[in-house]
């Protein structure tokens, strides 16, 4: 696959460019969603618990998918790491409200720490856009 097959959506992250990597990517009908962090638009941590945390992801999530051309529904695959097990509840709903039309395969995991120590939550995601077909 060559470089002309990507197409690339940016969060406008300083990190995108010194780290090397893209929000999401599409390549033909695939798009993947990197890891996505509670981070407002201003580049401070979402306040609050997992669940607020956790909203805010698929909110970033959602945005960049749509600018892919695709739709949550198309979501066929998702991955939770969580700092807390205690948090899965919480997590769990607000995945089940995004997700509960498409239900895509997937993945909750406890992980030591995340890059920033407030973050409680990082979600990714893969879409197919003809996952709904």
């Amino acid at each position: 696959m060559t470089e002309d097959n990507r197409r690339r959506a940016s969060s406008g992250s300083p990190f995108e460019t010194t780290i090397g990597f893209s929000r999401a990517i599409r390549v033909g009908d695939r798009i993947l969603v990197s890891g996505t962090a509670p981070v407002e638009d201003d580049g401070t941590s979402t306040p609050g618990d997992a669940g607020a945390q956790a909203e805010r992801c698929f909110v970033l999530i959602e945005r960049a998918i749509a600018a892919l051309g695709g739709t949550m529904a198309d979501v066929v695959r998702t991955r939770m790491f969580l700092t807390d097990a205690e948090d899965a509840v919480a997590v769990g709903d607000v995945h089940g409200r995004w997700m509960q039309d498409g239900r895509p395969a997937a993945t909750m995991a406890v992980v030591a720490a995340l890059l920033r120590p407030e973050w409680r939550i990082e979600i990714e995601a893969e879409a197919m856009l003809d996952a709904t077909a």
